[in-house]
């Protein structure tokens, strides 16, 4: 009997929210660990100087800061439908970052087929924020308590 691949809980398309996004393909139970956010492990300082993934757009990243703030994962080289995943300032999903640097993410709370999966991305900045890089990290989720950034405030 040939082997069942299983069908992943998600397909990526076009989002709402921003270019592409994540969809829930069927209903996702709270607590289901739905994708691991893979990518080259590396620093941001190498992962800095690399091109940006949207040379119009040089905020645009696929690079997750990962707990010891050293290291990130930089899913623009070897990365996986997680880096598509949207921010949202009331998501549905949640990082976790396991005891070996791994990082997942999971649902929040029931998610229904067809529903975008969002996590808040609470992105750091080193030094003053100019008007051009606020502008360019404006949230667009459309929450009803939209806090207006993806950025973590303090």
């Amino acid at each position: 009997m040939p082997a069942t691949r299983m069908v992943p809980a998600y397909i990526v398309r076009t989002s709402t929210i921003h270019g592409r996004g994540v969809f829930a393909r069927r209903k996702i139970r709270k607590g289901t660990t739905i994708i691991e956010y893979r990518g080259e492990r590396t620093t941001w300082k190498v992962a800095s100087r690399r091109p940006d993934s949207d040379p119009d757009n040089p905020y645009h990243t696929f690079i997750f800061e990962l707990d010891d703030g050293e290291s990130v994962i930089d899913a623009g080289v070897r990365g996986n439908a997680a880096r598509w995943i949207n921010h949202s300032c009331n998501p549905n999903c949640a990082t976790f970052e396991d005891d070996e640097g791994r990082v997942f993410i999971e649902a929040r709370r029931k998610i229904r087929p067809g529903e975008e999966l969002t996590y808040d991305y609470r992105l750091s900045v080193e030094g003053r924020m100019t008007k051009k890089a606020r502008a360019a990290l404006e949230c667009r989720c459309g929450a009803r308590k939209c806090r207006g950034s993806m950025l973590l405030e303090p």
